[in-house]
């Protein structure tokens, strides 16, 4: 069995001298250290050792006092709340510890780093924004030396669709110059911290420590120096975290710091997955109780975000993460199945910190209204407010499916996509929604519409051009596929050209058919013409009732008239423009965004070709 953790004068700038009590007395401290002059004044030193609790604790540092100090039910672990006030200077303090019996001794010694505070300048993402969502361990493999680390679980074997394939923050850094002449102004990367789980350790939503980046993907060195360069080429970073669960391979695990620390007395107890039970007048409280308090599955157990020290924790936590990175955005993984109370002190303590940062939750529900009751500003019949700026638009991303796969009976096949927009009279802010025609827990795009590249332009074109802002995944522009085989390992393949070897490669276009070279070529024009499109950015959206096969909206800012026509119909069509006239205003001069062709138009008249998207500038 491996030690609870590295000794943390190894790993994090902490060091402890003990007299006469062995190397055990304190072997972690959480956070590694912390920053002055930060938006918050305290700061909780989780701090474990040999029977810790019972030691009494002192520091004697100007700027710098013991507010409070508390243990839990575990005899080793100490919480001590730090004051740090303005104007203190960084360096070095140092925690004495004494025992109740021997009050005049000092038993050891924890030195504790306060850091200056350099502020990054960061900017949240918008609607402004298209994000990139990569998989780390699945994108690119920069350096090969840390694909196995020995004192960790899970080796790699590239052969296994769940195993670790040697991903890791070098390979990311390396393309971020793809990325960005992609036209991509923001990455989102799944889960980077340690997850020392016996398998399915990749996707890194397991966490076994959550101050420390997987080894297998680099070290937090590795993960600052990917933000700072992602910055320099324009893009923007958002950090995937979990509040709701930990990995069943993390320290706590083995020395609960209270007895409430993980739900259902630390046993397994599935949650039920039903998140209508919240919102739903006539669930049983039983049922409530066992989709909050029920574990995700059996390998992550479920979080009691009730429990005030863990609450401090876990805000702390995510401060400590944006602070370091200079993060743009979050994206919060199953964001009701935390405590809502909780996530709300969450997302109002994050945003009072930092009201640049802009901040995701994934709530996948197909309805609307379920999304809504999250949302800052929502006025709910229950009194329950939240600091969430805005959701994954996981209703809009089915309705679409609908209308490129069903048949649709009454009026016109985007009849659904339609009215699903018309919905957003639910939310307080649906501009500030994620939307996406995949992600790395679904079928990509390409598979879901049947790999046919037709419909795959439409969705690119509609998630590029409606309301919210655009997130697509890794591989989308090179036509990416996963048909016959819709497991997770499968939909998160290795991007080609991203390890020693590939024969292919979408980075370079070698050995890539031509298909998925223009279909490429294609994302690029769309997503670089799309950064210098304010009317998408901030304008306001008009749609008209679906005809035919065709769907037309248009987004208007002061300055710019853009006019979207989808065509889902294998023939052509024929659009009167005089119904438009209320915002085209009587004028006839189109032109193809991507491709600067004027498009004709006789008789205030455009005729539309089967299987077209266009984006049109109104002149």
């Amino acid at each position: 069995m491996r030690p609870l953790h590295f000794l943390i004068v190894a790993a994090f700038c902490v060091t402890t001298t003990c007299a006469g009590l062995g190397q055990g007395f304190v072997d972690t401290v959480d956070p590694p250290f912390w920053w002055v002059d930060m938006p918050v004044q305290q700061v909780q030193l989780m701090v474990h050792g040999d029977a810790l609790a019972q030691y009494q604790v002192s520091i004697d540092h100007p700027g710098v006092s013991i507010a409070a100090s508390h243990h839990g039910d575990s005899p080793n672990y100490k919480f001590i709340y730090l004051d740090v006030a303005a104007g203190t200077a960084p360096g070095d303090l140092t925690l004495e510890w004494t025992h109740p019996n021997r009050p005049n001794r000092i038993a050891g010694k924890t030195t504790f780093s306060l850091k200056e505070r350099k502020p990054k300048q960061a900017k949240g993402y918008s609607s402004a924004d298209a994000i990139c969502l990569i998989t780390p361990d699945r994108f690119a493999n920069g350096d090969p030396s840390n694909d196995a680390i020995e004192d960790l679980l899970e080796a790699p074997n590239r052969s296994d669709d769940h195993g670790r394939h040697g991903g890791d923050l070098a390979g990311i850094q390396q393309h971020l110059d793809y990325l960005s002449k992609m036209g991509f102004t923001a990455i989102w990367l799944n889960p980077l911290l340690e997850n020392d789980q016996p398998q399915w350790s990749y996707h890194g939503y397991a966490t076994t420590d959550y101050y420390r980046v997987d080894r297998r993907f680099g070290t937090n060195a590795d993960y600052q120096a990917l933000g700072a360069a992602a910055r320099g080429y324009g893009l923007k970073l958002i950090m995937d975290m979990i509040m709701n669960h930990c990995g069943s391979e993390h320290p706590w695990m083995k020395d609960l710091p209270t007895k409430d620390w993980i739900n259902n007395g630390g046993e397994f107890t599935p949650t039920t997955h039903r998140r209508t039970t919240l919102r739903d007048p006539y669930a049983s409280p039983a049922d409530r109780t066992r989709f909050t308090d029920g574990w995700f599955v059996k390998e992550m157990p479920d979080l009691n975000q009730r429990q005030p020290l863990l609450a401090d924790y876990l805000i702390q936590n995510t401060l400590w993460w944006i602070e370091y990175l200079g993060l743009s955005g979050i994206r919060m993984d199953t964001y009701p199945y935390s405590d809502a109370r909780f996530m709300t002190a969450w997302t109002c303590a994050v945003k009072a910190a930092y009201p640049h940062l802009n901040i995701c939750g994934e709530e996948w529900s197909l309805n609307p209204a379920v999304l809504a009751y999250w949302q800052r500003g929502k006025d709910n019949a229950d009194g329950y407010t939240s600091c969430l700026p805005g959701l994954l638009d996981f209703p809009l991303h089915h309705a679409f499916m609908q209308c490129m796969n069903e048949q649709e009976a009454w009026h016109s096949d985007w009849v659904r996509l339609y009215e699903m927009l018309g919905n957003d009279f639910l939310y307080p802010d649906p501009f500030n929604h994620i939307i996406f025609p995949d992600n790395h827990d679904m079928s990509r795009v390409h598979t879901q519409l049947g790999d046919d590249v037709r419909k795959t332009r439409l969705a690119m074109v509609f998630f590029a051009t409606t309301r919210g802002i655009p997130q697509f995944y890794y591989g989308t522009e090179i036509l990416m596929t996963n048909t016959g085989d819709d497991s997770h390992g499968n939909i998160r393949s290795d991007f080609p050209g991203g390890w020693a070897g590939d024969t292919t490669s979408g980075f370079s276009g070698i050995k890539i058919d031509q298909e998925a070279l223009d279909f490429q070529e294609f994302t690029r024009r769309l997503l670089n013409w799309r950064q210098s499109a304010n009317a998408v950015h901030n304008g306001q959206l008009i749609h008209y009732v679906p005809e035919g096969g065709s769907y037309v909206y248009f987004r208007q800012d002061e300055g710019t008239t853009v006019m979207v026509i989808l065509n889902k119909s294998a023939s052509t069509e024929s659009l009167d423009l005089h119904r438009f006239d209320e915002v085209l205003a009587s004028r006839r001069s189109l032109k193809n965004a991507l491709t600067g062709e004027n498009i004709p138009t006789q008789n205030d008249t455009v005729n539309i070709p089967g299987w077209t998207a266009w984006i049109l500038e109104v002149e």
